[in-house]
């Protein structure tokens, strides 16, 4: 029997597989101002972190401030992309079919943007009514407020709690909570996750077994 009570699942990368389309989208909208970067570049340099962030780090690149529509551009654009290709990660239903504990999902997007990829995905059944977005607390990973936020109303002890991430960010906002965290590493090229996660897993179907 598991010794944890809840999952807390981040959304991107771990439910939904999102970054590959969200970061390409931020990569065209970037390059458009002058920041020729790529896709490598979005995914150590975006994955995880708050909007804000990663427009200021474009800001930095292109040496003057994004346009003021920008969020609105990449947003339009991105949710354009999901409707189109947006799928869940492999193996992830069947897990949720199977787990005999809470769950829910908190994530540094807002959200629409969360529940949209969730419903697209045949997700949001799982989660409806247990969604923590950041936007709401207006604080952001690697600040662990989301997941405090999430473990106290879902109504368990940090220590009950498994927080699922993909990301070093979203990684390191779960132990500055004191959460054990498991790292998802099906699209970690780089083993960024390794040195910091409780434990790591490439493939949904390893959790299940991960928690027994």
């Amino acid at each position: 029997m598991s010794r944890y009570k809840c999952i807390i699942f981040d959304c991107d990368g771990v439910l939904v597989d999102s970054e590959p389309l969200s970061n390409q989208v931020m990569v065209d909208l970037a390059n458009a101002l002058g920041a020729n970067i790529d896709l490598d570049y979005a995914y150590q340099h975006f994955k995880g972190n708050s909007f804000q962030n990663c427009s200021d780090q474009i800001s930095t690149l292109i040496g003057k401030e994004v346009p003021k529509d920008f969020e609105s551009q990449y947003r339009e654009r991105s949710f354009k992309k999901f409707k189109e290709k947006i799928r869940p990660i492999a193996g992830v239903k069947a897990l949720l079919d199977g787990l005999d504990m809470s769950f829910c999902v908190a994530s540094s997007g807002p959200e629409n943007k969360i529940r949209l990829n969730l419903e697209l995905t045949g997700l949001l059944p799982y989660f409806e009514g247990n969604i923590f977005s950041c936007y709401t607390i207006q604080k952001w990973k690697p600040d662990p407020a989301v997941f405090l936020w999430a473990a106290k109303t879902m109504g368990f002890d940090v220590k009950e709690c498994l927080i699922i991430e993909d990301s070093p960010i979203g990684v390191n906002a779960a132990l500055s909570g004191g959460f054990d965290v498991f790292g998802f590493t099906e699209h970690d090229y780089k083993g960024e996750l390794q040195k910091n996660a409780t434990k790591t897993f490439d493939r949904m179907i390893k959790l299940k077994e991960l928690l027994d």
